[in-house]
C-alpha cells in the first residue's frame, strides 16, 4: 500500500450528500444540497461568509444533525452516533487544534491514541505523518514555537493519523506566509494523487484553481452550480484568448484560423493574430499547424483563459473574500 496506507471499500464515491436541509430558527442555513466526491478527488466548496458552507461540512462530518437529507461516508450512512463512517473522515478544521505546549511529535502520539492506535502503530504512524507534514525535523520541538503555517500542518497531519478516505479541510491556508502555504498545498496535492477524497474550502480563489477538480459554488444556503472549472466558466459564456505574435500574412493566418469550430473571432493586428476560442489549450497544436500552413513564422503564444473570480461573481453577486 501507499505511503498513507488509504484503504478502500471498492467504490468510488467517498461522500454522498442527498438533499441535505438545516434551519437554525428563521435562517435557513442549508438548503437541499447534494453533491459526492470520489476516491483521489479534490471537491472545492466555496461561498462568501453566511453561505452554509460551515454548516454543510458540520452535517458532513457528524457535529450536527440534518433536519432532513443523508450523509454517506464510505458507503456507511452517517449520525451523530454512527462511529464507523466517522471514523473514515479526517476533519482538520479552521482553528488550530493542537496543544501548544506539546511537541509535534507528542501531539501526535496524544491524538493517535484517542484514535485508538495500538503502540507500535503510534510509533509507526507518527513517523510517518512527521515526514509526510515535513516537520521531522522539528518533531521534538514544542508546537507553540511554530510558525503559523507549520502549526496549520501539524493540525492536518493529525487528521491524517487514523488515515481517512475522506479528508475535510476548513481554509487551511488562513493566515499563513506563502511558503507555508505552498507547502499546504503541495500535500494536499500529494494526498490526491494518492487516492484521498478532499473537501476544500477556501477564500482563495487561486488555491480552488490549482487544487480542485470539481467545485461547487454555495450562496444563501444553497448549490448555485457545480462542476470542473472549464464548466462552470461555461455557465457565463466566457471564452479563452489567444494572441499569436509572428511575422508573415497575418491575414492569411485569421482566415485559416477561422476554419477551425472552436475558433469564435479572429482578427489579423500588427504583428499578431488575436482569437477568441473554445478550450485553447486542446485546440492549439492544430491552431498553430493552420496558421503555419498559411505562411507565419509564430514567434509567440499568449492564452488567457477566464477565471472562476468571474464566475463567483456573476452566480452571488459577491467577491469570494466579501
Amino acid at each position: 500500500m501507499s505511503m498513507l496506507d488509504t484503504p478502500s471499500d471498492g467504490t468510488d464515491a467517498v461522500l454522498e450528500c442527498a438533499h441535505l436541509h438545516k434551519r437554525f430558527g428563521e435562517l435557513q442555513a442549508v438548503d437541499d444540497v447534494s453533491f459526492t466526491i470520489a476516491a483521489g478527488e479534490t471537491y472545492g466548496l466555496l461561498g462568501p461568509n453566511g453561505a452554509g458552507k460551515t454548516t454543510t461540512i458540520s452535517m458532513i462530518c457528524g457535529l450536527l444533525t440534518a433536519d432532513s437529507g443523508t450523509v454517506r461516508v464510505a458507503g456507511v450512512e452517517l449520525s451523530t452516533h454512527s462511529v464507523r463512517a466517522r471514523a473514515a473522515i479526517g476533519y482538520v478544521p479552521q482553528e488550530l487544534a493542537i496543544y501548544p505546549d506539546l511537541s509535534a511529535r507528542e501531539n501526535l502520539h496524544f491524538f493517535a491514541e484517542l484514535y485508538g492506535l495500538t503502540r507500535a502503530e503510534v510509533r509507526a504512524r507518527v513517523d510517518e505523518i512527521l515526514e509526510v507534514i515535513g516537520l521531522r525535523e522539528r518533531a521534538d520541538d514544542a508546537a507553540g514555537e511554530y510558525s503559523g503555517g507549520m502549526q496549520r500542518r501539524l493540525n492536518i497531519g493529525i487528521g491524517l493519523l487514523h488515515r481517512p478516505q475522506l479528508l475535510v479541510l476548513d481554509e487551511p491556508t488562513v493566515g499563513v506566509d506563502p511558503q507555508s502555504r505552498n507547502s499546504i498545498l503541495e500535500s494536499v496535492e500529494a494526498l490526491s494523487r494518492e487516492g484521498m477524497a478532499v473537501l476544500y474550502t477556501t477564500h482563495y480563489m487561486e488555491e480552488a484553481e490549482r487544487l480542485c477538480d470539481r467545485i461547487a459554488i454555495v450562496d444563501g444556503g444553497q448549490l448555485r452550480a457545480e462542476g470542473t472549472r472549464r464548466e462552470l466558466v461555461a455557465l457565463v459564456g466566457e471564452h479563452d484568448r489567444v494572441s499569436l505574435g509572428g511575422t508573415g500574412d497575418l491575414s492569411a493566418a485569421a482566415s485559416a484560423a477561422l476554419t477551425l469550430d472552436p475558433v469564435r473571432t479572429a482578427t489579423a493586428g500588427d504583428g499578431s493574430v488575436e482569437l477568441v476560442v473554445d478550450d485553447a489549450r486542446s485546440l492549439l497544436p492544430e491552431l498553430l499547424q493552420r496558421v503555419a500552413d498559411a505562411g507565419v513564422a509564430v514567434s509567440s503564444v499568449e492564452v488567457q483563459e477566464p477565471d472562476l473570480e468571474a464566475v463567483f461573481l456573476h452566480l452571488t453577486g459577491k467577491a469570494l473574500r466579501d
